[in-house]
């Protein structure tokens, strides 16, 4: 029986057992790769996937039962976000420039990742790390000067530990689909007369597996029982009939029962199972982010309403302190400025009774009407008005799923 590991000790990528002390040697990739840098060569295909790989793998802490790899995409925003805030609190024109070029290197990030159909945690951790250190900022900077009360400290706090505790249950199942056993198709999903219109990218159909109080249960429509007119949607990557309105992620590599979107904030899918849960914390971060604004500004802009002080604070870089703050709140309103647009989107599509993802194929095979300035892409296929689209998604989760007509597309 192998010894137990260390807390400096782990088991590479390669099944070797390892120290950290040793994550320097025996590097092959990065020895080649540096004697083709001195003798000005080019290095081959695949040379730096490999050395990145390596220091992954080998980028690790201490624990208990033996050293823990660390997330690379974890890193930066616990590294640059510090960083550039606090240079953008040196003068008014580098704040500019930082707070002006951080958002486009994260939509930069955010597309990169997207083509790459990569999961990453960089934006789970940026908004994490971000609420931690906006809120150790105010602490710091903004109670010491008098100005807040003990009570408004406690309603912020309150917020964010609301907000955080619907950000957990939001990361929980969003509702995925079983995949069968061996990834094969089970016997009694057979669909005769070519019944199952194939898509593997999530078109609406009926039928499925059901979930219910998390434990999925195997579930088939058989083609007998069901009106005329019904069509079903068979996933070729799960291998399932999915019910309507079930889609197939690319980055979970699973299919979720009313898909609506994978969301990168949460890196996970928003689904029928967590949906409620999204809005909630969607909406718990803009009640909280803004409250907080409104007493920084309060406090280093005095005299000033929130909104002209945003714009117009002269006080705000007489001492390295508020403009800290005042920065941090800037960038507290960029970030609730792009937060509070995904939650306009969602609230009118609640409204409705449309999800992101049927939005987006309505648009590409153009069958939906564009509302609102093109806000909200209305499919017509399960509206049924402001007040019945709203009670559906209230209901989502709550029972298990019943046949209803919107089971039949």
């Amino acid at each position: 029986m192998d010894e137990p590991l260390c807390c400096c000790e782990y088991v590479d990528r390669r099944g070797q057992r390892s120290h950290l002390a040793a994550c320097c040697c025996d590097c092959q990739e990065l020895d080649e790769g540096c004697d083709r840098w001195l003798a000005c060569k080019s290095l081959p295909p695949g040379a730096l996937e490999s050395i990145a790989d390596t220091i992954a793998d080998r980028l690790r802490v201490p624990w208990f039962s033996g050293a823990v790899k660390i997330n690379v995409s974890l890193v930066p925003p616990l590294v640059l976000l510090p960083v550039l805030l606090h240079v953008a609190a040196l003068h008014f024109l580098l704040g500019l420039l930082v707070l002006t070029s951080l958002p486009v290197v994260v939509l930069w990030y955010y597309y990169l990742t997207h083509r790459r159909k990569e999961r990453t945690l960089f934006f789970l951790s940026l908004g994490l790390f971000s609420l931690g250190y906006m809120y150790y900022v105010f602490l710091q900077e903004v109670v010491p000067r008098g100005h807040v009360q003990h009570s408004q400290v406690v309603a912020l706090t309150c917020g964010l530990i609301l907000m955080l505790a619907a950000l957990s249950r939001a990361k929980k199942d969003p509702g995925y689909l079983p995949i069968p056993a061996g990834n094969e198709k089970p016997s009694h999903q057979v669909l005769p007369n070519r019944s199952v219109r194939g898509s593997s990218s999530g078109l609406h159909g009926a039928a499925s597996s059901r979930a219910v109080n998390g434990e999925a249960k195997g579930y088939t429509r058989m083609a007998a029982d069901e009106p005329e007119g019904v069509k079903k949607d068979w996933c070729t990557k799960c291998q399932l009939v999915r019910p309507a309105r079930a889609g197939h992620c690319r980055l979970c590599g699973r299919c979720v029962r009313r898909l609506d979107h994978h969301c990168v904030w949460i890196n996970s899918c928003v689904g029928e199972q967590n949906h409620q849960a999204f809005i909630l914390a969607l909406s718990f971060f803009m009640l909280t982010s803004v409250y907080g604004i409104m007493l920084t500004l309060h406090t280093v802009c005095r005299g000033q309403t929130p909104f002209v002080a945003l714009f117009y604070c002269p006080g705000a870089y007489s001492d390295y302190s508020s403009a800290l703050s005042f920065t941090c709140v800037w960038y507290c309103a960029i970030v609730t400025a792009g937060m509070g647009y995904i939650l306009l989107i969602q609230l009118l599509n609640i409204s409705y009774n449309v999800t992101e993802r049927e939005a987006r194929l309505a648009l590409r095979d153009n069958t939906g009407r564009r509302l609102l300035g093109g806000l909200v892409i209305d499919t017509g296929q399960y509206n049924r008005g402001f007040l019945c689209n709203w009670g559906h998604f209230l209901s989502l989760g709550s029972s298990p799923p019943q046949r209803s007509a919107e089971d039949i597309v």
